[in-house]
C-alpha cells in the first residue's frame, strides 16, 4: 500500500497581507489495483505554521484512510456482482452459460442491511422464455457448511480434481462437469449467514435472527423472495435442493415460501437428510443404523462369507426385513427379553453388522454408530469414516470407544478447498480478502420447535404440484439410508401422497456425488425429477 498528499494552496482574501495558507490536504491511497482518496480540512494553517506540524498532519490522515481501505477490504459488500460466461458439453450437446458471482443484503425490520450472502449463479444462454426453465436453489448443511460441496461436485458446469472414488488427487483445480443440470435448469449456490463469503454486517443485529432452526427459514425465505424477485424467476418453476442440515432448511422453506412469501413450488430435494423432526426415540433409533452397518461391513468385507458373495441390494433387503421384522420389537423388550432370545437377537445382529456377538450383548444390542466406526475393522488396525465409511483412518492405539478424527472429511476438505478458492477467486475473478469459510462460526444453533418434516408435510398438502426426492448413499454413517427411509415412510401418515414420494439410494456415501458412477446416475434422476414434476395440467386433487 502507498499514501502520498496533496496539499491545496489558498490566496486569502479577507487578508490585507494577503499570506497564503493551506487549508486541505487531498489524501491518495493505492493499494493493488484500487485507489480510494479522501479531502481532509485542516481548517486555517499559515506557511508560518512549521512544516513538522502539516507532516504530522499529513501522517495521520494516511494512517486513518489506510486504516479505512484495509476495513473495508475485509468486509462483504452489501451488494455485488461480477459476471462472466463460459459452456460447457452435457449428454453430447454445448450449454452456453452466464454465471455471476455476488453477493444480496438481507434486510432488517428497518429495510437495513443486517447481513449479506455471496451466491454463484448460472443460466443457459440460449433460453429466451424463462417461464418455462426451472431455477434450482441449492444449499448445503452443517449449520454452517457453505455451498461449496454441490456447486463443485454434484450440479454445477464445474466439478473439482478428484479420482474415480472421490479420492483428492493433485494438482487440484476443476473441470468440465458433463453431469450437470444446467442443461434442464438454472441454479443458483447460496452461502448462509458466516459461511462461504457470507457475513453479518450490522454489528448489533442478535446472532439469534440468524442461528436457529427457525430464524434460518425466516431470513432466507425472504432473501429468496428478493432474488427471485430481482432475477425476475417468478413465473419459472422453481426447485429447493437441499443437503444433510440443508435438508431441514429446504423442508421448512417450503412451507414458508409458500405461507409468508406466496411462492409455491415444484419440488423439494432431500439429499443425505437429517431426521426433519421426525420422532424415533428408543428401540426405533437404536434399530434404524443397523441396515447401514450391515452396507459398511458388506463394502469393507467384514460379514460373513455368504453375505458377502451376495449383491449389497439383495444383502440389504435381509437386513431392512430382519430391521422391522425383528430387532425393534426386541429392542422396545428392553431388560425383559428373554434372554434365549436375546442372544437369538444377538447372533443376527452380529451377522448383519460385522461386529462380533459379544460386543452386541455388551451394548445390550444397540451398538452406538462411533463404536461401530472404531470397532468394525480394529483388529486391522483401522477405522471407517463416519460421512463415508469407504474412507479409512488411523487412530493413535486400538483401544477406545470412538475415531480419533473423521477420515472422510480431511480427505474432502483436503480437495475441495483449494478447488473453490481457486474458482471463485481465479476463475470467476471475485475478488475479496474474506476467507471462504468451508464451515463458519454458527453456534450455539437453535435446535428448539424442529417441525420440519410437518412443514414439508404440509406443504406437499397444499401444494399438488409439489414432488419430494430423497437421495441417499447406502455408506453413510451420519444421516444414515434407512433413517432415511424412515422419515419418507413417516412424512406422510395417512399415505395420500406416497405417489410424489421418491428414494433413491447410491453406493457411496453422504455426497454420493463423489463416486463417478453414482455422479452420473444421481444427476440423471434429477434430470428426471425435473421432468416428472413439470406439470401439464391444473393444480388440483
Amino acid at each position: 500500500m502507498s499514501c502520498m498528499g496533496v496539499v491545496s494552496v489558498h490566496q486569502s482574501k479577507r487578508r490585507a497581507s494577503k499570506i497564503p495558507f493551506i487549508q486541505t490536504i487531498q489524501i491518495f491511497v493505492i493499494q493493488g489495483a484500487q485507489s480510494y482518496s479522501c479531502l481532509v480540512n485542516l481548517g486555517t494553517v499559515y506557511y508560518s505554521t512549521p512544516m513538522k506540524k502539516i507532516s504530522i498532519y499529513l501522517t495521520i490522515s494516511c494512517l486513518v484512510i489506510s486504516a479505512f481501505v484495509n476495513a473495508q477490504e475485509r468486509v462483504l459488500p452489501a451488494e455485488s456482482a461480477v459476471n462472466s460466461t463460459g459452456q460447457v458439453t452435457i449428454k453430447g450437446k454445448v450449454v452456453p452459460y452466464k454465471v455471476t458471482a455476488g453477493t444480496q443484503p438481507v434486510w432488517n425490520a428497518e429495510g437495513k442491511p443486517s447481513a449479506s450472502l455471496f451466491y454463484t449463479y448460472y443460466e443457459r444462454t440460449d433460453v429466451s422464455d424463462k417461464s418455462k426453465r426451472p431455477l434450482v436453489i441449492s444449499f448445503n448443511g452443517g449449520p454452517g457448511s457453505a455451498s461449496v460441496w454441490m456447486h463443485v461436485a454434484y450440479t454445477g458446469p464445474k466439478v473439482l480434481n478428484i479420482d474415480s472414488e472421490g479420492y483428492p488427487v493433485q494438482p487440484y483445480g476443476i473441470h468440465d462437469n458433463p453431469n450437470s443440470i444446467l442443461d434442464v435448469a438454472d441454479i443458483v449456490y447460496v452461502d448462509p449467514v458466516n459461511t462461504g463469503f457470507s457475513r453479518i454486517l450490522d454489528p448489533k443485529a442478535e446472532k439469534s435472527t440468524f442461528f436457529g432452526v427457525n430464524a434460518d427459514i425466516k431470513y432466507l425465505g425472504d432473501w429468496v423472495d428478493n432474488f427471485v424477485s430481482r432475477q425476475g424467476r417468478w413465473t419459472s418453476p422453481k426447485y429447493l435442493i437441499g443437503e444433510s442440515y440443508g435438508t431441514t432448511r429446504v423442508s421448512g422453506l417450503a412451507l414458508e415460501l409458500q405461507n409468508s412469501h406466496w411462492m409455491y413450488l415444484n419440488g423439494v430435494i432431500l439429499v443425505s437428510p437429517t431426521d426433519l423432526g421426525i420422532k424415533r426415540d428408543g428401540a426405533v433409533n437404536d434399530a434404524l443404523s443397523l441396515p447401514y452397518y450391515t452396507a459398511a461391513a458388506w463394502y469393507q468385507k467384514a460379514l460373513p462369507a455368504d453375505l458377502q458373495q451376495k449383491d449389497l441390494n439383495e444383502v440389504l433387503t435381509e437386513a431392512e426385513t430382519f430391521t422391522i421384522d425383528e430387532f425393534i420389537p426386541a429392542l422396545a423388550r428392553g431388560g425383559f427379553l428373554d434372554e434365549a432370545k436375546k442372544k437369538q437377537i444377538a447372533a443376527k445382529v452380529s451377522r448383519y453388522s460385522g461386529l462380533s456377538e459379544r460386543t452386541v450383548l455388551h451394548h445390550n444390542l444397540a451398538v452406538p454408530t462411533q463404536y461401530f466406526w472404531k470397532d468394525l475393522l480394529r483388529e486391522k488396525g483401522l477405522t471407517v469414516g463416519r460421512l463415508d465409511s469407504r474412507y479409512l483412518g488411523i487412530d493413535r492405539q486400538q483401544a477406545g470407544d470412538q475415531p480419533d478424527y473423521n477420515s472422510e472429511l480431511t480427505s474432502w476438505l483436503h480437495s475441495f478447498t483449494p478447488a473453490i478458492n481457486y474458482y471463485l477467486r481465479d476463475v470467476l475473478k471475485y475478488k475479496t480478502d474474506l476467507q471462504y469459510n468451508m464451515f463458519g462460526p454458527v453456534r450455539p444453533w437453535d435446535n428448539s420447535n424442529d417441525k420440519t418434516g410437518e412443514n414439508l408435510r404440509q406443504a406437499m398438502a397444499e401444494n399438488p404440484y409439489m414432488h419430494v426426492m430423497i437421495q441417499s448413499g447406502y455408506y453413510d454413517g451420519a444421516t444414515t439410508y434407512f433413517d432415511a427411509k424412515y422419515s419418507m415412510w413417516q412424512l406422510d401418515p395417512s399415505g395420500k401422497m406416497k405417489d410424489r414420494l421418491r428414494f433413491e439410494g447410491y453406493r457411496s456415501g453422504h455426497m454420493m456425488y463423489l463416486r463417478a458412477e453414482d455422479l452420473v446416475s444421481s444427476n440423471e434422476h434429477i434430470r428426471d425429477f425435473i421432468k416428472k414434476s413439470t406439470p401439464t395440467g391444473a393444480a388440483k386433487y
